[in-house]
């Protein structure tokens, strides 16, 4: 791991841990202790209060450091997310571009599928009609069969 991720890493593990409810209890008990070091007279009021000045102070710098890194790094991951959604919505603009040819292709099948159903309606009609000429012509060719077969028979 880089030096520079490693850093990132520890700032994003420290602003995430300084907004925590442990912190606020860490805080809470180092400050009363502070205090109660001054009651017991193990520390004098002045210098508890030079030594927690500094301590806050130090404490204050370095947690707006932090918090401003933590701050740079979302600020980059939001762009990186930007950028990935502005790729995601050129993608669907091509895909909706190729949904509507395919819509297209489609509307253009079923218009084939749609004539060659004509085609085929008119070649059953055509076929009946040839049907039930041939079948007129049988029927008067027989006819015409009979009456040769009449007019051949002698005549008594």
């Amino acid at each position: 791991m880089k030096p520079h991720d490693q850093i990132q890493k520890t700032a994003l593990t420290v602003t995430r841990w300084v907004g925590s409810p442990a912190s606020i209890i860490v805080h809470t008990v180092l400050f009363a202790g502070s205090f109660f070091a001054v009651f017991t007279g193990w520390l004098h009021f002045d210098r508890m209060l030079l030594i927690l000045t500094t301590i806050v102070s130090l404490e204050a710098i370095y947690l707006a450091i932090f918090i401003q890194m933590t701050i740079n790094f979302t600020t980059q991951e939001l762009a990186e997310v930007s950028e990935d959604i502005e790729e995601m919505q050129e993608d669907i603009g091509e895909i909706a571009e190729d949904v509507d040819e395919l819509q297209e292709d489609v509307e253009d099948i079923s218009e084939d599928v749609e004539e060659i159903t004509e085609d085929e309606s008119e070649d059953e009609v055509r076929k009946a009609e040839q049907k039930k000429t041939l079948v007129d012509i049988q029927s008067d060719l027989r006819k015409l069969m009979n009456d040769i077969s009449k007019l051949q028979q002698p005549k008594q």
